[in-house]
């Protein structure tokens, strides 16, 4: 999960989202794959459980889909071991990018 602000001083989190087919290759890869739940399912009713608390606490949570390959890639370009805190980096990343896109594009609109 990652922070940011938008113009509103609503706080954004960013909150790493796993597809079900992407669960296991992401335990696979983790140094802390003994910290990860050992199914989807597992995973899925903790975020959605975690969501909601952030959400009933008044943050914008923005999902920010975590794709195994693309993982792997970002951490081998700057030498981090795939973990708990390069994947919160990645999220932190990803949400950073998707804002800037999105800023790009209102203002064209």
């Amino acid at each position: 999960m990652e922070n940011l602000s938008d113009s509103h001083d609503t706080m954004i989190v960013g909150f790493a989202w796993y597809r079900p087919d992407q669960w296991q290759r992401v335990r696979e890869i983790s140094t802390d794959e003994d910290d990860l739940h050992d199914s989807y399912i597992e995973w899925l009713l903790s975020a959605e459980e975690r969501l909601q608390e952030l959400r009933s606490s008044g943050f914008r949570v923005e999902k920010v889909d975590v794709d195994s390959e693309a993982l792997i890639l970002w951490c081998n370009e700057r030498g981090l071991e795939i973990n708990g805190e390069a994947r919160s980096r990645y999220v932190a990343e990803r949400l950073s990018e998707l804002d800037q896109n999105r800023s790009l594009f209102e203002r064209r609109t």
